[in-house]
């Protein structure tokens, strides 16, 4: 008997009838693979590559499907459920006997509660009445399936439905365009243009290969590549114009004989088919010049076939498509083929008729002589067109026959605004007249015409027709203006405003919106034009439309400072004087107006503004000091008195008024006058600024025990004014009382403890008598009580230097920016004091640090002078007066840095600049301005003396040091005190 079989049933044996034969080995039993399931990822053939494929039209577009449940798998095979202990065998399902060794199937789903589906009774026998209960649920599943199947097979249905009119196949899309070719003629068959084969399928891939270059060829570019610089004895012969054959090696004839001819015929097209119809060769001498052609490059070459070839088709299977023959024709221009593009615009032209580009470029490309016959068949075809009839115009030589072309432009186009005029800017001032009233009736709606006729007429006609315009164009506003134009420039001012007041009513009522924006731009462009009253007018009727009562303030003077700096001086002003008529008693806007008129208006009329406005508003003290500086600035000095006079009978007790009737008669060499106003001042009660104004004077009179006695008086009506206390000190060290001194400044720091100048005045005169010890030890408290000033860090790290304590001053220094680094004066110290190779770093790090601080600015501008580096040094310096022009060292260096390196244009120019800022700060500038002798001197003068010492001295280092805070006081004691308040008032008490 055989070994047991793969199979799970044995071989049965032979009939005992047969005698036993040897049963040889059974094969094992084969799969049946067709009907299970396959593993996952398999895909038929793919072992031996015979893949399947699919086309465009089989998956349809290339868009993604939405995801589509497969309910029709399930409503077809419905799940059929085993009762417990049925075999596996009887569902139809295929085993191979594992599931009987397991004792339970693996493909059986697992139940939560009982585990797999056999549960607890998986190896029960499969009776009949396990089949019966089976029977009777596989009912009541199709039972329960059948009531929603239908329902279920109309919703797949209608989603499939919906997927495929939103995902189309190709050949569904073309489905209705196949079935209109049922309905084409033979004659539309023939029509439809063959596209060329443009396709790759047949064109073979070029097999290329390499081999080295052969020395002959070597040879031959050698020789092609030198320069000969003598002619041979033919070449001379033939006088130069001819090319010896013998100075190129020729290996092909042919090929260079056909390259040659194709060159000179490209050459020959391109010199004899200009546009401008001359021939311009050499015939002796044309193949040398062939030299200096420019050969286009192959890839050049390449590009203008292929839009040659694109530019072909497009004409092939559009013809009436016109941008496509101008194309064509443009691509041959540039390709050097001038007749060939004449030809192809030509065929344009008769293919596209209509179209007036297509005339214009044939117009273009034509010569002189052809051009006006293609421009004639062109207005021919399309005689509306209006750039067809100018074109027709430009090629005319004389205005005669230009105006008789446009004339028969207008016959065919009488509506042409263009075609009026171009005709109207040929004709004479008579005959512009005639046309004009022939186009305005032809053109009724167009404003330019009719301005353009109010114009030429006279005043009574140009009315007429103005108003004639006013009915046809009730809503332009331009026609109002121009009529309020002609009215001033015709002497009735009374009418200009009433013209404008009517437009603006005339306009509202026709429902249109006043823009008080493009008002006042009319306004300027009438301002522009000459028309100041119809300006005025336009501004007064305009400017409070569409402004609420609140912001008219604000928005007028912000409208009068726009138009200023756009240069409309004469709108700003209107502006001002519409405001003042609201504002009557506003300060503000009568100090704009003021210096509206002080930079662009006239003496005269400054005077009166200010007039007014001390009228309107008497307690307004910058106004009466604006109009007294103002005639004391004239040279008038009594009217200059009798305005503040005025000023103090309408404000009493105002001690502006009287520190400015004090400063006018001192600066005019009246002493006396200042003192007894002084005087009354300090009877009426006056502040501290009246006693140092006083103790001013008697200074400059040399009366020392008035003086102190003045300053005593005011020390004790006024104790924490820490002017009288540095007055007083310098006054006691000016006269060699170095302990008196010391005693003021002590007293003074008692009620002044943080006043910078009384510490650094006892510092300096202790420094002077006991030497640096005593002065490191004050200001050493002086930092300790005012912590972060760099002023006392400066003074105690010069201190040092003065004695020669370099390592001391540069660790005085190194603290001082730690506590202070943002100072602009201890960089500029630190860039001074570091080695010449590491300033420029250092100046970097100034820079950076000191947000641009003009000491700094300053300081590196030096650093480029010294470089020499003019220009620069130049742009730096400019740079540090505007950041601080009231700094007066700032421009004693620019005015000595001009006259070393400047001309007389740009020394002028400093000059004028440091004038108009009235520096008043700096340390040498205040010990100049404040010396007793320089009291009265201007601020050009005094420029010009405090460059003096520096250039006898030489010492451009010496002059950087803009950055010193210490300002000399007029006994030159070191001290910066604002007790000399520049003997000038401060220009902001001048209202100026």
């Amino acid at each position: 008997m055989a070994g047991p079989a793969p199979t799970p049933t044995p071989t049965p044996l032979p009939p005992p009838s047969v005698p036993a034969q040897p049963v040889a080995a059974a094969r094992p039993a084969r799969y049946d693979f067709l009907n299970s399931k396959p593993p996952p990822n398999y895909v038929a053939g793919l072992g031996r590559g015979a893949t399947g494929f699919t086309t465009r039209s089989d998956i349809g577009p290339a868009r993604a499907a939405p995801d589509l449940p497969d309910r029709s798998a399930a409503a077809a095979a419905p799940a059929v459920g085993r009762g417990r202990g049925k075999p596996p065998g009887e569902d139809g399902g295929d085993d191979d006997g594992g599931d009987e060794e397991k004792g339970y199937d693996e493909n059986q789903k697992f139940d939560e509660f009982e585990g797999n589906d056999a549960g607890l009774f998986s190896n029960a026998d499969y009776d009949d009445d396990d089949r019966e209960a089976d029977a009777v649920w596989e009912s009541i599943d199709q039972r329960m399936d059948s009531r929603r199947k239908d329902r279920r097979e109309a919703r797949l249905k209608q989603e499939i439905e919906k997927y495929r009119a939103s995902n189309p196949k190709i050949t569904e899309q073309f489905a209705d365009l196949k079935r209109k070719l049922a309905d084409l003629s033979a004659q539309e068959w023939e029509s439809i243009p063959e596209i060329g084969d443009y396709s790759l399928r047949n064109k073979k891939k070029r097999f290329e290969s390499f081999v080295p270059v052969p020395d002959t060829l070597l040879e031959k570019a050698r020789q092609e590549q030198e320069h000969v610089t003598a002619l041979d004895p033919k070449s001379r012969a033939a006088g130069g114009t001819e090319t010896p054959w013998a100075q190129t090696p020729v290996t092909d004839l042919t090929a260079v004989g056909e390259g040659r001819g194709t060159v000179l015929s490209l050459k020959l097209d391109r010199l004899s088919d200009s546009v401008s119809g001359l021939t311009v060769v050499d015939p002796k001498g044309y193949l040398t010049d062939l030299k200096s052609m420019k050969i286009t490059s192959d890839a050049e070459i390449s590009d203008i076939k292929k839009a040659r070839l694109l530019l072909k088709s497009v004409t092939q299977t559009n013809p009436k498509h016109p941008p496509g023959w101008i194309a064509a024709a443009r691509l041959e221009e540039i390709a050097g083929k001038l007749q060939v593009a004449r030809q192809l615009i030509q065929r344009g032209c008769e293919e596209c008729p209509k179209n007036e580009d297509v005339w214009l470029e044939a117009c273009r490309l034509a010569s002189p002589d052809e051009a006006k016959a293609v421009i004639a068949r062109g207005v021919k075809a399309i005689p509306n067109s209006v750039k067809l009839w100018l074109q027709a115009a430009k090629l005319e030589s004389n205005d005669v026959n230009k105006s008789r072309v446009l004339r028969k432009g207008l016959e065919h186009i009488p509506d042409s605004v263009r075609l009026w005029k171009a005709v109207v800017e040929l004709a004479n001032e008579e005959d512009a007249r005639l046309l004009l009233h022939r186009a305005v009736e032809c053109c009724p709606l167009h404003v330019e015409l009719w301005l353009a006729l109010a114009r030429l007429e006279t005043y009574d006609q140009a009315r007429k027709v103005l108003n004639k315009a006013r009915e046809k164009l009730p809503k332009e506003p331009t026609i109002w203006i121009t009529a309020a134009k002609l009215e001033e420039a015709n002497g009735n001012t009374q009418s200009v405003n009433k013209v404008v007041e009517r437009a603006v009513r005339s306009l509202q009522r026709e429902g249109m919106d006043i823009d008080r924006e493009a008002w006042l731009k009319e306004a300027e462009a009438a301002e522009r034009a000459g028309s100041v009253l119809t300006c005025q007018a336009i501004v007064k009727n305009t400017i409070g439309i569409g402004v609420d009562d609140e912001d008219r303030k604000r928005t007028w003077v912000a409208d009068a400072e726009e138009c200023k700096k756009r240069g409309s001086i004469e709108t700003a002003r209107a502006i001002y004087a519409h405001a003042l008529t609201v504002f009557v008693t506003k300060k503000s806007i009568w100090l704009k107006a003021a210096h509206l008129e002080k930079s662009h208006g006239t003496r005269e009329s400054l005077d009166a503004l200010l007039k007014k406005a001390v009228n309107y508003n008497p307690r307004a003290e910058v106004l009466w000091l604006m109009a007294a500086k103002e005639k004391w600035l004239a040279g008038d000095v009594p009217a200059a008195r009798a305005i503040l006079q005025e000023a103090y009978a309408a404000i009493p007790n105002s001690e502006e008024i009287w520190l400015a009737a004090f400063k006018l008669e001192f600066e005019n060499n009246e002493p006396e006058r200042a003192r007894i106003l002084l005087a009354k001042a300090r009877e009426r009660g006056g502040t501290e600024r009246v006693w140092m104004k006083s103790a001013i004077v008697e200074r400059e009179l040399g009366n020392v025990e008035e003086e102190r006695k003045l300053l005593e008086e005011g020390l004790k009506l006024f104790p924490s004014f820490f002017k009288l206390w540095l007055m007083l000190g310098q006054m006691e060290d000016r006269l060699g009382r170095g302990a008196k001194a010391k005693e003021v400044y002590e007293n003074g720091l008692k009620h002044c403890p943080s006043c910078i100048p009384l510490w650094l005045s006892l510092a300096s005169l202790e420094e002077r008598i006991s030497g640096l010890g005593k002065s490191r030890a004050i200001l050493t408290m002086a930092r300790k009580r005012n912590p972060a000033t760099p002023e006392l860090w400066l003074a105690a790290i010069r201190a040092e230097l003065r004695n020669g304590n370099k390592k001391e001053a540069d660790a005085l220094l190194a603290k001082a920016l730690q506590e202070c680094p943002t100072s602009g004066i201890l960089w500029a110290q630190s860039i001074e004091m570091v080695a010449r190779p590491q300033r420029k770093g250092k100046s970097h790090d100034a820079i950076k640090r000191s947000d641009h601080d003009p000491h700094v600015i300053a300081a590196v501008a030096n650093l480029f002078w010294q470089d020499r580096k003019v220009d620069k040094a130049r742009n730096w310096f400019n740079r540090a007066v505007t950041l601080a022009p009231d700094i007066g060292d700032f421009w004693t260096s620019y005015y000595r840095f001009e006259l070393q390196h400047g001309n007389a244009d740009t020394q002028r120019d400093v000059l004028r600049r440091c004038v108009a800022a009235e520096p008043k700060h700096g340390e040498r500038w205040q010990a100049i301005t404040k010396a007793v002798e320089n009291s009265h001197l201007s601020v050009e003068a005094l420029l010009k003396k405090a460059v003096k010492p520096l250039l006898s001295a030489g010492d451009i280092l010496a002059d950087s040091s803009p950055n010193s805070l210490i300002d000399h006081g007029a006994d030159g004691s070191g001290v910066r005190t604002s007790e000399s308040v520049s003997r000038r008032i401060p220009r902001s008490s001048w209202g100026s």
